[in-house]
């Protein structure tokens, strides 16, 4: 049997694609709201993203995080491999850290200017669907990855870890985001253990407060233990207003002018 490790980013790839279709096939037969804008203007602009953050991570970081825990392992590098933690305990240690690190990494990009000025093109999508949880600038990528790649060298943290961890981060991204409407009861008892799109809906509200809220990509429980959870938008979610109060023109959110969002100025608030 092939392991999983074997063909990394083939693996990454087939689950990306394969859950995109099926939940823009889900949104399509069961959506949440209604949208407000051109649909094929903004996917267009949101995948064509995908392709850049693609091709700036290699061209910028061709030692991947994968590649580096590889590296790690085979040097014995990192706390779990200098204290031997191994096997499940250490798959699930790594799991845990790095999502709980992805969620202060996520708090820090809404609290301080500079790397809020990355992330606010994320936010400046005016609709939420599965193409919103790819919609982040290259840098932002770039420098999420650095982040990674250091906890992976702190840490020691396994390529099946970091594989596993990469693939359900992009898989919890797109649904979390998805314009899909989920029975309530069902919803309720799935945000125990995952961020839902209702959840997540809420921290894309125009609301500063709800803004700084449910911070979490693949785990809900950060948010409560940390106490950033708000459980539904003050609107509801058919009233609520997705996006940035300063952007509110699709005309403003072609491809170019999503790159130039950090480096113009901001015309409202600094920070959300």
């Amino acid at each position: 049997m092939v392991p999983l490790t074997a063909h990394p980013e083939i693996l990454r790839l087939v689950v990306f694609v394969g859950l995109f279709v099926v939940l823009a096939f889900c949104e399509h037969r069961w959506p949440r709201r209604a949208l407000t804008v051109s649909k094929p203007r903004r996917w267009l602009a949101n995948l064509a993203i995908v392709g850049l953050d693609t091709l700036a991570a290699r061209l910028v970081l061709p030692l991947a995080p994968f590649a580096l825990a590889v590296h790690c392992e085979a040097r014995g590098w990192g706390l779990f491999n200098l204290f031997h933690v191994a096997g499940a305990l250490e798959l699930v240690a790594s799991l845990l850290l790095l999502d709980l690190l992805i969620y202060w990494q996520h708090r820090l990009f809404h609290r301080k200017l500079l790397f809020w000025r990355l992330h606010r093109m994320h936010h400046s999508d005016l609709d939420l669907d599965v193409s919103s949880g790819t919609r982040f600038h290259p840098i932002e990528i770039i420098l999420s990855l650095l982040i990674k790649m250091a906890a992976v060298a702190l840490l020691g943290i396994s390529p099946l870890a970091i594989l596993l961890f990469e693939i359900l981060l992009n898989a919890t991204s797109m649904f979390s985001h998805a314009n899909l409407r989920l029975p309530l009861a069902l919803d309720r008892w799935l945000r125990l253990v995952v961020v839902t799109p209702d959840m997540h809906r809420v921290h894309h509200s125009v609301i500063v407060r709800e803004t700084n809220s449910n911070f979490g990509f693949n785990l809900p429980w950060w948010d409560w233990i940390f106490g950033s959870y708000t459980a539904q938008p003050r609107e509801g979610h058919d009233g609520m207003q997705i996006g940035l109060k300063e952007w509110r023109n699709q005309d403003e959110l072609g491809l170019w002018p999503l790159l130039r969002i950090p480096f113009v100025p901001t015309p409202g608030r600094k920070t959300p």
